[in-house]
């Protein structure tokens, strides 16, 4: 953060310097405009509204929100037993084994919908500091929520999601009581038949393999309870979903440059330019599964969509800013 505003320093310094040694020009009453300005690009659509405080400096606010649009993300279930083995044969088992248990089928594919939920304000002071007074160069802030994309399953899927979860509740009670000799009620004093337990537990637990643990994960109480190179397999959580959400800082400093010149021959009312810059959102993004797994950092190697996904979002230690610009002058 120290360096980014060092380097805002240096360019409104440099700039000073550069306006003291160009010819003088009428002088440019502080706030005698204003335009408003429609801008799209990167950072969504939004608006600014514009006013000089000097010839060399200019100051603008406003606001950019990015359109929800959505991208798919398939994952395939699995089935794996105790130790997080992967047993692929066996999910047809599984899955009619659920069917005569409960009447809910599991199917093998669950659907994700990704989609950006990035807003900010921001405040931008452009110094023009050459003798095209249409070239600018910019340095200012955008502020938002820390959230800037969610993914959950889609509402079709929630049928399989909630019969996992009930497996899974079964798998757990049939290993307490089948394996470890430890007598577990799957509803107040109910237990389930023996022969069910031991078809479960040689079924093995359902989950929605994501990719692979980067290191060791260790637990509150220092103890490892995920191996480096451990699959790392998601399943649903108390409502039966599955979600990940992509968070960075809500301060986003900003330098950049840009341009704006008349839209119209003769006509000083509109203009258009454009902003190319960079915003600092605070290193790669983190990306938290409902479960509380950093995928950006804790998981390696991940399959399909959300592997590429993953590793778009977090190539990107900083965003990258290109925006249209058009503008109408109020007064």
């Amino acid at each position: 953060m120290k360096k980014i505003y060092s380097i805002l320093l240096a360019i409104l310094l440099a700039s000073t310097a550069q306006a003291q040694q160009a010819p003088a020009t009428s002088a440019v009453k502080a706030f005698g405009h204003l335009d408003l300005s429609l801008t799209l690009g990167s950072t969504g659509i939004g608006f600014d509204i514009e006013a000089p405080l000097s010839n060399l400096f200019s100051v603008r606010t406003g606001f950019d929100f990015m359109p929800r649009f959505e991208h798919s993300m398939h994952f395939d279930i699995q089935s794996f037993d105790d130790k997080g083995n992967l047993l692929e044969s066996k999910f047809e088992r599984m899955s009619s084994l659920m069917t005569q248990l409960t009447g809910y089928r599991v199917d093998g594919d669950i659907e994700m919908t990704g989609k950006p939920t990035m807003w900010n304000f921001k405040l931008m002071v452009d110094v023009h500091p050459f003798r095209n007074k249409h070239w600018y160069i910019t340095g200012g802030f955008f502020w938002g929520p820390k959230q800037i994309a969610e993914a959950y399953n889609i509402t079709e899927d929630a049928p399989s999601l909630f019969a996992m979860g009930m497996y899974n509740h079964i798998y757990d009670v049939s290993y307490q009581d089948y394996v470890l000799m430890n007598p577990t009620p799957i509803y107040d004093d109910e237990y389930l038949d023996p022969l069910i337990e031991q078809r479960v537990v040689k079924n093995g637990r359902m989950g929605v393999r994501v990719g692979n643990y980067a290191h060791d994960v260790v637990d509150q109480f220092g103890n490892v309870i995920h191996r480096a190179g451990e699959p790392y397999r998601m399943v649903p959580d108390a409502n039966s979903m599955v979600r990940a959400n992509a968070y960075v800082n809500n301060f986003k400093p900003y330098i950049g440059f840009g341009y704006k010149g008349r839209l119209l021959k003769g006509d000083d009312r509109y203009h258009i330019g454009f902003d190319c810059g960079v915003m600092f959102w605070g290193g790669e993004p983190d990306i938290i599964t409902h479960d509380g797994t950093n995928l950006s950092k804790d998981i390696e190697n991940m399959n399909g969509n959300v592997g590429r996904y993953t590793d778009i979002l977090t190539a990107f230690k900083a965003y990258p800013v290109i925006n249209l610009r058009i503008s109408r002058r109020i007064f």
